[in-house]
């Protein structure tokens, strides 16, 4: 049961994780937020000198096959990496590959059938190390959920004029906790 349990809250994460960071709270509806008056003007007026802008920040590297622990499809794209907790973090791929091309590359890589846990919208997931409720946040695994499902597009490239501007399929890996048996 928390096994099925750990496998439906991956792909929720999966699902609306990306969604969750861009949300701002609102406040409540006809309260307004108190306003600050405008600060006083400056009495003297010097010149300002512009502060060194800083330096945008660096693109997070992609993560490779050695520090997953599983293989990354050929030709996905790297996208992101958030923290799942409790020392985890999973991995966000985005890939041209059709959604049972995938299934069928990490079927024989990974050596398993894996489960279809969605039909529509269509999610596979591969579990690849035993799931620790107590030191884990999610279980290790792979799963691939296919964005075009009911006629979507892909979901959209995060890189500005990134190819292909949407992916047609995602995967998300969440690799096992160093020093956890596998």
């Amino acid at each position: 049961m928390m096994r099925r349990a750990g496998i439906v809250l991956t792909v929720l994460v999966m699902m609306c994780g990306p969604c969750l960071e861009a949300q701002v709270p609102q406040p409540f509806p006809g309260r307004v937020p108190p306003v600050k008056p405008p600060p006083a003007p400056p009495e003297t007026a010097t010149p300002a000198t512009p502060a060194p802008s800083a330096p945008a920040p660096a693109a997070e590297a992609a993560p490779t096959e050695l520090m997953l622990g599983v293989p990354i499809y050929p030709s996905a794209q790297f996208i992101a990496s958030y923290d799942a907790g409790r020392g985890q973090r999973y991995y966000l791929f985005g890939s041209d590959a059709a959604f049972s091309v995938l299934v069928k590359y990490y079927q024989s890589v990974l050596k398993t059938k894996g489960t279809l846990v969605f039909e529509e919208p269509a999610t596979h997931v591969f579990e690849v190390g035993r799931f620790r409720e107590e030191t884990m946040a999610f279980p290790p695994g792979v799963t691939i959920k296919d964005y075009t499902w009911n006629g979507s597009a892909g979901y959209m490239n995060p890189r500005k004029d990134g190819k292909p501007a949407r992916f047609p399929s995602i995967v998300q890996i969440v690799p096992q906790p160093a020093g956890a048996p596998r």
